[in-house]
């Protein structure tokens, strides 16, 4: 049986320079670099290859470290968004049985966003990540709506990241401990999987979707948690108008990935609240690295060999139009 993983990263140098030359630096670029990250994170041929060898992994779709060229100014954001969708469509055409990827768009310029993207998608990229905000700019921001009418002409699935929550929101609920814990806490211990949650609830709030019914956005780590407060969010659906409760869109606009989180107890959750066709396997290449015997392990865990299946490929590949 095929697997196809789909939040699996890779840095470009040119952008970690520009975003480390900023007069305020994205601390979360501080994971990039611990172990060995950052010689996996740039290699995009034979290293990352047999790690995915090794895991049984036979397809990845790269996508760039948060932040992507988000906080970058604009001119700078379009040029490296660019060159990073240029990279990345040269590592899928040498290796074309083995990589897709999703394109970086340059957020703090809104009017050249559905440009980059439809560029990128000329070029071979089967979707794009974003993530939550660009500056003081939300998703849902009305500046981004022909960005998200030309992802679902397109038929371009957004993969919604999470990112490092703004200073405003880390001081509030953030900060108070020692250097690494006020970071630990406002990245991969809550505060970046809150702040990716928000903005798809956002989306949907906004009437996004309605607009847009084609649309479809992958959410990473089980859905941000947002899966686990659907009896709540239902409640906003009626005082904003929308046409169906959000649990509906979370049902019909929506897939959900692991993000190597590879528990149970998760996976049972989900297929409670969607279907299984929503669900979709993903590393998080390199910060998770399940071993192969871990994977086939959770696997076991599908009541089906048809879930299965959807799970580990097949889902994939028919929201990113992948051939294997």
């Amino acid at each position: 049986m095929p697997l196809i993983a789909i939040e699996e990263h890779w840095i470009m140098p040119d952008v970690t320079s520009a975003l480390r030359a900023m007069p305020h630096t994205d601390e979360s670029l501080a994971f990039n670099e611990m172990g060995d990250n950052q010689q996996r994170l740039e290699d995009l041929a034979a290293d990352r290859i047999a790690a995915m060898d090794a895991q049984g992994i036979d397809l990845s779709v790269l996508a760039l470290t948060p932040p992507g060229t988000h906080p970058l100014p604009p001119e700078d954001a379009l040029r490296l968004s660019r060159a990073a969708n240029d990279v990345a469509a040269e590592a899928v055409s040498r290796n074309p049985t083995r990589f897709r990827s999703l394109s970086t768009l340059p957020m703090s310029s809104p009017k050249d966003v559905a440009g980059e993207l439809e560029r990128a998608a000329g070029t071979g990229h089967v979707g794009t990540m974003v993530y939550s905000r660009a500056g003081d700019l939300f998703l849902d921001d009305p500046a981004y709506d022909d960005f998200f009418s030309a992802a679902s002409e397109l038929g371009q699935p957004v993969f919604i990241h999470p990112q490092l929550p703004s200073d405003a929101v880390r001081d509030a609920s953030y900060r108070g401990f020692d250097p690494m814990t006020n970071l630990a806490l406002a990245t991969f211990g809550w505060g970046w999987h809150l702040d990716a949650a928000t903005a798809a609830l956002r989306l949907i709030l906004r009437g996004t979707f309605d607009r847009h019914p084609d649309l479809q956005i992958v959410l990473g780590h089980w859905g941000e948690m947002l899966l686990f407060w659907l009896d709540r969010a239902d409640s906003l659906s009626h005082i904003a108008g929308l046409q169906r409760p959000v649990s509906g869109y979370i049902r019909s606009n929506f897939h959900i990935t692991a993000s190597g989180m590879l528990n149970p107890a998760l996976l049972q959750h989900a297929l409670s609240v969607t279907s299984a066709d929503r669900l979709i396997f993903s590393t998080d290449y390199p910060f998770q690295r399940p071993a192969k015997e871990e994977i086939d392990s959770f696997l076991n865990h599908f009541s089906t060999d048809a879930e299965r299946e959807q799970f580990s490929w097949a889902n994939a590949a028919s929201l990113f139009g992948i051939d294997l």
